[in-house]
């Protein structure tokens, strides 16, 4: 008796319905993801067990290194009339009048220098010489807020209590609230009811960074006022 021969199915395996579902949540992940934006210094923050969620518009983050340089980010609300780049626009001209107020040789930036500053996410530089910077193309920028390359990066603070003489931290931090009373989301919340209940301001330094530095920086939101701000953490893992 022969032997029966088994028919051989074919093992192609059409994968074009695979295919549009991949491209369909890589799409979908592209556009829902928010991408971590640059900073000039890296940080580690501390571990903590709070699951509350920073708010990714209508916040002002501090960035403290551990040799007390800081940096300053502005977002604005998610409403395109108070964009991001808007509130950047009119804190760097209100700035820029706060320091004339108090210094003999004064500043004053061009339109195109106001709009090359709203497109930083995060800046650290004297305001004297912050036109020059601007000036400058995006790699020397990098080079000149990155503190293992330029040792005058960071706005300057000190432990200044005389706000008829403000330091600079305290000019950009006032320009900031004065702006934030007419930025308004979609439901007529303003961004200086979130800096008053201490949603607008976060400070952010890394782990290893010392206590005293990161007093320096909230004994000066204290001088102007600004009592209630919020620490970033990242989430305890199971263990630690």
């Amino acid at each position: 008796m022969g032997r029966v021969k088994i028919k051989r199915k074919s093992t192609l395996i059409d994968m074009t319905a695979m295919s549009d579902v991949t491209v369909l949540l890589l799409t979908f992940f592209m556009l829902t993801s928010t991408f971590l934006q640059k900073e000039p210094v890296i940080v580690n923050t501390p571990s903590s067990v709070s699951e509350i969620k920073v708010p990714t518009s209508e916040l002002v983050t501090i960035l403290v290194d551990q040799e007390r340089r800081v940096f300053i980010s502005i977002a604005g609300s998610q409403d395109s009339t108070w964009s991001s780049e808007r509130v950047r626009k009119d804190v760097l001209i209100r700035a820029a009048n706060l320091y004339n107020e108090t210094h003999k040789n004064k500043i004053e930036f061009t339109q195109q220098q106001v709009n090359t500053f709203a497109k930083i996410n995060m800046f650290g530089y004297p305001l004297a010489s912050l036109g020059e910077f601007l000036d400058q193309p995006q790699s020397k920028q990098d080079e000149l807020v990155d503190p293992s390359k330029n040792p005058n990066a960071g706005i300057p603070i000190d432990d200044n209590k005389d706000l008829t003489k403000p330091n600079e931290f305290q000019i950009w931090m006032n320009a900031i609230y004065n702006v934030s009373r007419d930025v308004m989301d979609k439901d007529g919340k303003t961004f200086e009811s979130a800096i008053k209940k201490g949603e607008g301001i976060a400070i952010k330094a890394d782990k290893e960074t010392p206590y005293e530095v990161v007093h320096v920086v909230m004994d000066n939101l204290q001088t102007l006022k600004m009592n209630r701000f919020s620490l970033m953490t990242a989430l305890k893992s199971e263990e630690e």
